[in-house]
């Protein structure tokens, strides 16, 4: 096996990361003619006989109720129609077709530790730390804990809200996925010339997330669109932030996933919709939407003190700690001359407003004590 040399340098391995982020994040629509013979390479490459069919779905959830109408021989309902059709069309039958064991640990778990090993044989311990800071930390972070994560727990969340068989075998097939297009988030850490991680990269490169079974490989497309904040998180306020060709996304803001029905409602939200809302998580992203500011003036928040540094405010939150903001006027002025107001959200044990503010600045009230106000 060929891998990274010891010279390497870091702006190398840096370049390679952002190329393979840009591969994770790429909402192109898959090359499926690349993407299966990256499968079957890769069985090849695990000594195992190609997958006797390849089957395509348009998002993770389609293809993890494929494999379980396919391992319990269960038809789904209305709501599972879609991926019924699909297998159909695709000649695979449930209670006829056999997947097979699962070969994912022989096909992507065998072939990536054997490549770390000799990667950290060759360049140490901490040559290895410094090569994965390198050529992965980013792509991880962004990728894996960004994306990878947040689908994966909400996929489970869906799939155990389904008390009967199919819910408990889609629950199951999520254990098993090979990430596609998100394994960029290592694969850069390894050359080009890495023979047995060809395939899986070959499918990195053209896909989606797949699944590998003895008699059958399962590959679902990228998805369409992909919204991020300013730090790499899932977000979006007007539909799905993660979503797929067959309709199927993933609603979130700031990173949190977030049911459906409530991405609906951001829009048209109101004080007293937010007070009903009985979930302290779903409400703060409600107020984040709405506006802390907004809020405050809207529910009749109580001014508890004011002073030089500006006018503290207060409001309860049933079920959650109060809502208490800093109102602050920028003292440099704005092209028209006026002067911008700013709500600033400190703790709620805060008293007085030179407290909050001083609090932004990880001071205390005592150890604020500005020379110029800005």
């Amino acid at each position: 096996m060929t891998t990274e040399t010891v010279q390497t340098p870091d702006t190398t391995l840096a370049a390679r990361a952002d190329e393979w982020l840009d591969t994770g994040l790429t909402c192109v629509p898959a090359d499926r003619a690349a993407a299966e013979a990256g499968v079957r390479r890769a069985y090849a490459d695990a000594g195992l006989t190609p997958p006797e069919q390849i089957l395509w779905f348009g998002s993770p959830a389609a293809a993890a109720v494929a494999i379980a109408m396919l391992r319990t021989g269960e038809t789904g309902g209305a709501e599972q129609s879609g991926v019924r059709d699909l297998l159909f069309a695709q000649s695979a039958f449930p209670g006829q077709t056999v997947l097979g064991g699962s070969v994912r640990p022989k096909v992507r778990t065998g072939p990536w530790a054997r490549a770390r090993a000799e990667l950290v044989a060759q360049l140490g311990g901490v040559g290895f730390a410094r090569h994965w800071a390198a050529s992965s930390r980013r792509p991880w972070q962004q990728l894996v804990e960004q994306i990878v994560t947040p689908l994966r727990t909400r996929l489970d969340a869906q799939f155990a809200a389904d008390s009967g068989p199919l819910g408990a075998a889609s629950r199951e097939a999520m254990l098993d996925p090979i990430f596609g297009q998100h394994d960029a988030a290592w694969l850069g850490a390894f050359d080009e010339g890495t023979a047995e991680l060809a395939g899986l990269a070959a499918v990195a490169r053209s896909a989606g997330w797949w699944w590998a079974f003895e008699h059958l490989a399962i590959i679902t497309e990228r998805p369409r669109e992909v919204h991020r904040d300013n730090l790499g998180r899932l977000h979006h306020g007007d539909g799905a932030a993660l979503s797929y060709p067959d309709g199927f996304g993933l609603h979130a803001w700031r990173g949190m996933p977030i049911p459906a029905e409530v991405a609906d409602e951001l829009g048209s939200l109101t004080v007293e919709r937010i007070r009903a809302e009985d979930n302290a998580e779903i409400r703060r992203v409600m107020l984040e939407h709405f506006g802390f500011d907004r809020y405050l003036r809207d529910s009749g928040a109580a001014r508890t003190q004011s002073d030089e540094c500006g006018v503290l405010w207060r409001v309860e939150l049933p079920g959650d700690e109060p809502l208490v903001m800093v109102e602050v006027i920028n003292s440099t002025a704005e092209p028209d001359g006026t002067f911008r107001t700013y709500f600033l959200r400190v703790p709620p044990t805060i008293r007085t407003a030179r407290a909050g503010v001083a609090w932004t600045f990880d001071l205390t009230e005592a150890e604020y004590s500005p020379l110029q106000q800005t």
